[in-house]
This record gives C-alpha cells, structure tokens and sequence, in this order.
C-alpha cells in the first residue's frame, strides 16, 4: 500500500502531513502527487470528499519550496469558484506550510482591497483567489501574472455553472505558456473538456471513479410530496423537512439544508429557528464576515443547522457532517453530487434525504440518468398526515353551522307544521288524482270555448288576434291583400 512517504515529498512538508495523522495517501493524491512532482499538467476527476485540495497542495508546496517571491509576480495561482472554497484552499496551506517559510495571499471580495495589495507588494509564492477579485486587482495595475509557474483551477465544473469560463480564458492568456497547469473537479463537462484540451499539454489524466458518481457510503432516500393546495405548499413542505429531521433523532448530529434560491435559504433558516432547531443561513448576498462567522460556528459543532445555497456544495470540507437534506431538487442534476458528497466524506457514513414536489420530477429524473441509478423512494406519511388534519378541521366546521340559532320566521313554521295533524297517505293520493281530473277539465272546456270564439269572428280579426298572442299561425308575405298599383301594372301588361 502506497504512503506519503512515497510519494517524494519535500522532507519538512511530509513533516507536517503526519503531524496532521494522515499516513496513507487518497486515490487521487496517489496519482496525482508524483505526477504533479514530474512537472506534468494533471487532469484530477474525483468525487467530492476524495482529498483532491491535498493532491495539489502538497506537489505545489514541495516545488515552490525552492525559490524566493517578487513583489507583485506570485509564483503560484490557485482559482476557486468561492470565497468559502478559497478561504478553505488558504487553511491547507497553512496547515502544510508551518515547516517552510512560503507566504500566501488570499484575494476574495468583501475584504478591503487595501489590505490585499500590502500582501502583493511584499510578494507571495502562493495567491488563492476567486477570478473576479483577481481581474479587479489585475485592471488596477497591483498584480502581475507573467511570473506564475504553477496554475490550479480547482472545481472546474463549478466555474462553468457559474459563468466563470470567460474570466479563466482571459487569466489563461495571462500566464507564461511554459507554466505548469493543474485541474480538479468531480464532474467534467464538454466545456470544461474543450478548455482542458486547450490550455493543458498531454495531462496526466487521474480519474478514480466514474464521473458523477456518489460516495458508496452515502444512504441515498427521496420523499415524494404535494401540498394540499398550491398556496399552501411551502409552508407544509417546511413542516414535512421538520417532520423528516425529527425522524432521524439522534443519528442527526448536524446537517446542512440546501435550497435553490437565495430567498428560500433565509425562509427556511428563519423557520427552523423559529421552531427550536439551531440554524443559521449563507449565501452569496451575505456579508463575508458573517459567512465565515457562519461556517466556523458549523464545523466548531456549535451550530447544528447549516441552511445553504450551493455556494456550500462545492469543496467545502466538514469532515463530521451526518445529513444532508435537500429542500429543492437541484436543478442542475451535477449539483446534486456536489450537495450529497458534503456527507459521507474520509470513508464515513452519511445519509442524503431529497424532498420532491410534482414540478420537480424532470429534474430528478435528470439526476438519475446521471447516476445511472434510481434513488430508493420513501414513504411520505406526512402528506396523508396533513390532508387529515385539513379533512378534521374542516368536519369540526360543518356541525358548528348545523347549531346555528334558526331564524323567527323558520321556528314559526316549523311550530304550525308541529300543530297540524298529518293526513293519511291514502286519502292525500285520493284527493289530490280527483283534483287533477276537474284542472284538467276546466282546461278543456277553456280551449273549446277559445277556439269557437275565434272561428266565429271576422278572418282580419283572427289574423289580428294571431299578432296579438305572439305571431302564431302569422303569414309570412302579404297574404291576402296586395297593393293597387302592382294589379294595375300586371292589367297594362295583357293591354298591350
């Protein structure tokens, strides 16, 4: 079995990997280390968890540890999607830097731009930076790429969701062609693939498991659910995620919550603590500070609810975390490997619990055709639980309209209707067939008396009487009389 101390590896940065306790090296680290050391482009495909930050890390420390930084030319570049995943990048570096004396820089937004540039000028052997703070500080003429030997883009599929791709072209060209270009990621898209072929010369390709696969040991469950009635679906779909986490008890020590929307992770973090659970939101829209103020309290294990957007899907690193529930079907089926691979992680188990509403079943089939699996589906208990209590609340309604006070006018007719003896049922059959026979004969006599009537009377009458009742029997034309002046023409006629 392969360790580190195989590997190569500069004396004093195996050093501090064993003071981590670390003894035996990933898939991944194994074989992308020695290639790294070789001077190789490596092209890293792994599953989340798998330890692809310390495959690059380590190569990428044991290289610069030869050599001294000039001010405003880093020697290295690191590019991750995230201000979470750069900060995260930074702390490996320190964790394996306590033996060399290498400095680093850490460009992300929502820090002063001042303090960063002091960092530059002094030089840096190692800049970690997400590309847009890059850029900035590139166009305000404090940073210089030309001296950059070494170039990392970490979650490469993460950069292209998030319209990342133009940017890293552009620091490409920015680059010495003679650098050394690492990529990693967990899932390879035909873009990522088309960039890898262009700035990458015959790569040591590493993939240690099929693309888009999850962690063997991450229990995977989804809950079908619809709400009673449109409006009122987030609010039971929130109950139904309460419900889900109470039924974990104990097995669930902490777990982050994903949702699609930003809007959504505030909703839904607001509502779990409303409730009594420990939770705390993040996302993009945050202040950096409470961000990182956020995601420390969580790995520290004072904070149990983690409520995310999937700014925390991608590389963030809680070794402990035991759930992972999605409030929202991922509209990315990618995304979905990313979000479940935050558990499960160093060989642990981990469960991924999905809730799926009707309009969500397209996406989750896109997942499953990515998985090349269907998910296990749970019995949702809740969704009959609710239409119960709606069912029984409204039962409770009808009887309390039954008791409403009558009206005056009802009471009265119901105490004469009380008052009069009913008839029996023979005799009201009998008199009301004898009372039918004499209406009917009346009826008779009535229209013989109306027909006679009118055969007696005048024919201009009866055609007048006709208008009268409605145009029965009305002629259509001019009947029988026409005008003088047509019989005169039709007389001139047979004159002549």
């Amino acid at each position: 079995m392969t360790k580190f101390s195989d590997l190569n590896l500069d004396p004093r940065v195996l050093q501090a990997v064993i003071d981590t306790g670390y003894e035996t090296p990933t898939p991944i680290q194994a074989g992308a280390i020695p290639a790294a050391l070789q001077g190789r482009d490596v092209l890293g495909i792994a599953q989340t968890g798998t330890g692809k930050t310390a495959g690059f890390v380590l190569p990428m420390i044991t290289l610069l540890a030869k050599g001294r930084a000039r001010a405003r030319m880093p020697r290295s570049l690191v590019l991750c999607p995230t201000r979470e995943l750069a900060a995260q990048v930074a702390e490996n570096f320190d964790t394996y830097t306590k033996h060399l004396k290498l400095t680093k820089a850490l460009l992300i937004g929502g820090v002063s731009f001042k303090e960063q540039d002091m960092l530059i000028d002094r030089g840096v052997d190692v800049l970690i930076a997400t590309p847009g703070r890059l850029l900035d500080h590139f166009e305000r003429g404090k940073l210089l790429l030309t001296g950059v030997q070494i170039m990392v883009v970490d979650e490469a599929d993460r950069m292209l969701d998030m319209g990342f791709i133009p940017d890293i072209e552009r620091i490409f060209s920015l680059t010495p062609f003679t650098r050394q270009t690492l990529f990693f990621s967990a899932t390879m898209a035909p873009e990522i693939e088309r960039i890898t072929n262009t700035f990458l010369s015959n790569p040591a390709k590493i993939e240690v498991a099929r693309q888009a696969t999850a962690s063997e040991t991450i229990t995977q469950v989804v809950v079908p659910f619809k709400g009673s009635r449109k409006d009122r679906q987030p609010t039971e779909k929130r109950d139904l995620l309460r419900r889900l986490i109470d039924a974990e008890g104990d097995k669930c020590t902490n777990a982050i919550v994903f949702c699609n929307r930003k809007t959504d992770v505030d909703v839904v973090a607001k509502s779990l603590k409303k409730h009594g659970y420990d939770a705390a939101p993040i996302h993009g829209d945050l202040d950096q500070s409470q961000r990182t103020r956020t995601l420390d309290g969580f790995r520290e294990g004072a904070l149990r609810f983690l409520v995310a957007s999937d700014v925390a899907a991608r590389g963030l690193d809680v070794p402990a975390v035991s759930h992972v529930f999605n409030f929202d079907v991922p509209s990315h089926p990618e995304d979905y490997i990313h979000r479940i691979g935050r558990t499960g992680r160093a060989g642990r188990d981990g469960k991924a619990i999905m809730i799926c509403v009707p309009q969500d079943e397209k996406n989750l089939a896109a997942i499953e055709r990515l998985i090349e699996k269907e998910i296990p589906r749970a019995e949702n208990s809740e969704r009959s639980t609710v239409h119960d209590e709606i069912t029984s609340s409204e039962d409770e309604v009808k009887p309390r309209r039954e008791r409403q006070p009558r009206s005056r006018k009802s009471r009265d007719r119901d105490e004469k209707s009380d008052t009069v003896a009913p008839a029996p049922v023979a005799e009201v059959s009998e008199s009301v067939q004898q009372d039918a026979v004499a209406e009917k004969s009346r009826q008779d006599d009535r229209q013989h008396r109306d027909q006679q009537q009118r055969s007696d009377r005048p024919r201009d009458n009866r055609n007048r009487d006709r208008s009268r009742d409605g145009g029965r029997d009305k002629v259509v034309g001019m009947g029988d009389h026409m005008p003088s002046f047509i019989a005169l023409s039709f007389d001139d006629r047979r004159a002549s």
